[in-house]
């Protein structure tokens, strides 16, 4: 994959994990966090004389962890994708799954002779929104029909590099506002500034990717939609057609926003401004990764400026925080002299 040096993140996390420790890893997007997990257990699995079926499990809240796609035994259980040709995969006896929660339960229900009983990787990834309620049901379930309510985590190792919610330092942000009806406008404008570039423009709905697209095809720029709307086959298709770059722009929303490992993205456009700033960092975290510059673009027009401050408020908390670690920590060691 071209990685030279490992991140923050990974070169705290794979020695423990290499050792069999639990972990529990915190970073932002963009900081390793996939590789840090991934590169352990397909080490692991390469270490096997003969690795057996189903080593590894990984759990995401929305699609599947591309890094583990290309390993030749590995499953993708997501919706949108027909049960029985997942079940016919499953047959052929993978080492690793890889799978929503609701999916992966669908199949310990009723897919014959699959259990993950034996399982020696479990990851759950995207912790934070796997662990909110809307999962809960799924996430007790699986424990339920496996042996894995038995387990429990071991002393786990804490790995943490940065907050969730900050973002790179590599990262360029750069905000315009304009009236609601001059988005285009500006959107076109900051395009033909960046020609060739690999470009994610983010939208809040379905129909405007498919209309943004158009407009952008029509004004001969290489665009394409992915949406939580279409086919897996065909939001497969989108994506190789961008990694490609046989596409330089890709139009999606949000739920491409946490689950797609895209390599070489140049540019983020926040065309329409997330009303979760938290939905902000994952958005621009699609570049500037492993240690590579980005730039970030947003068109804030007069209805999301209150989006655009809590965005603001999200970064300012940050920083305040860091300088909170210092400080305690320049405090303690001045009454240490203080009392010498």
């Amino acid at each position: 994959m071209g990685w030279k040096e490992p991140t923050g993140i990974q070169a705290e996390a794979i020695p423990r994990a290499l050792e069999g420790r639990d972990l529990i890893g915190l970073g932002r997007t963009g900081s390793g966090k996939t590789g840090a997990f991934a590169l352990p257990i397909i080490q692991a699995l390469l270490k096997e004389e003969k690795p057996q079926t189903l080593f590894a499990c990984v759990l995401s809240p929305t699609r599947c962890i591309e890094m583990f796609l290309g390993y030749h035994a590995t499953v993708c259980l997501v919706g949108g994708v027909d049960q029985v040709q997942q079940t016919i995969l499953l047959a052929k006896r993978p080492h690793i799954v890889v799978g929503t929660p609701g999916c992966l339960l669908d199949h310990l229900r009723d897919t014959k002779g699959f259990s993950l009983n034996k399982l020696k990787y479990l990851v759950l990834d995207e912790a934070d929104k796997l662990l909110n309620v809307e999962f809960q049901k799924s996430l007790d379930d699986i424990l339920n029909v496996t042996k894995l309510q038995h387990a429990c985590v071991r002393n786990p190792v804490n790995v943490e590099v940065a907050s969730k919610y900050s973002t790179v330092d590599t990262l360029r942000h750069e905000f315009y506002f304009v009236p609601a009806d001059y988005k285009d406008y500006y959107l076109v404008h900051v395009l033909n500034e960046m020609p060739g570039s690999m470009i994610t423009i983010f939208v809040q709905t379905c129909e405007s990717t498919r209309l943004l697209a158009l407009i952008l095809r029509n004004l001969c720029f290489k665009a394409i939609s992915i949406s939580g709307q279409m086919s897996q086959d065909k939001r497969l298709d989108a994506l190789n057609r961008f990694k490609t770059k046989d596409c330089n722009i890709l139009i999606c929303t949000d739920v491409a926003s946490r689950d797609l490992d895209i390599q070489g993205v140049d540019v983020v456009i926040n065309y329409d401004i997330p009303m979760d700033p938290k939905d902000y960092v994952h958005r621009v975290g699609k570049t500037a990764g492993a240690g590579k510059t980005g730039c970030a673009v947003s068109l804030v027009n007069q209805y999301e400026a209150v989006w655009f401050k809590m965005i603001e408020k999200l970064h300012d908390d940050e920083e305040i925080m860091i300088l909170r670690e210092r400080i305690l920590t320049v405090c303690a060691e001045s009454l240490d002299a203080l009392s010498i």
